[in-house]
C-alpha cells in the first residue's frame, strides 16, 4: 500500500480509537488490534503528528503511581473524522471503477 495513503488511514484510525473517550497508548493499540495491526513504534509518531496538527490534545494523569499520557480528540480531530467519512465515498467510487473489469470477467 502507498505509504502516504496508509499514513492518512492510520491517522484517522487513531482518531477513531479515541473519539468516544480519552485513551492512552497501550489501550489504543489494544482497541485497534481487531482491525489494524499497529506497533508502539508506529503509534507514538502518529500521536505526536496528530498533536502537532491540533487534532488531539494530551494530558497526564497518575495511574498506579506512574504518570500516564491520555489523548483526547479535539474539535478539529472530530472534523477530520467527519471529512474522512465524506472522502470515503469518493474512495469507494474509485475502487469500484478500478475493479469493474474484474467483475465483468468473473
Amino acid at each position: 500500500m502507498d505509504i502516504q495513503l496508509k499514513r492518512g488511514l492510520l491517522d484517522v484510525c487513531v482518531l477513531a480509537a479515541i473519539k468516544q473517550e480519552d485513551s492512552y497508548g497501550y489501550k489504543i493499540i489494544k482497541d485497534m488490534k481487531p482491525y489494524v495491526e499497529l506497533s508502539e513504534s508506529t503509534l507514538y509518531p502518529i500521536l505526536r503528528r496528530l498533536e502537532a496538527a491540533q487534532l488531539l490534545s494530551v494530558h497526564s494523569a497518575e495511574h498506579n503511581g506512574r504518570l500516564r499520557k491520555y489523548y483526547h480528540i479535539t474539535e478539529q480531530g472530530q472534523k477530520r473524522l467527519e471529512d474522512f467519512k465524506a472522502e470515503w465515498n469518493e474512495i469507494v467510487s474509485i475502487y469500484n471503477f478500478v475493479t469493474r473489469e474484474d467483475e465483468n470477467n468473473a
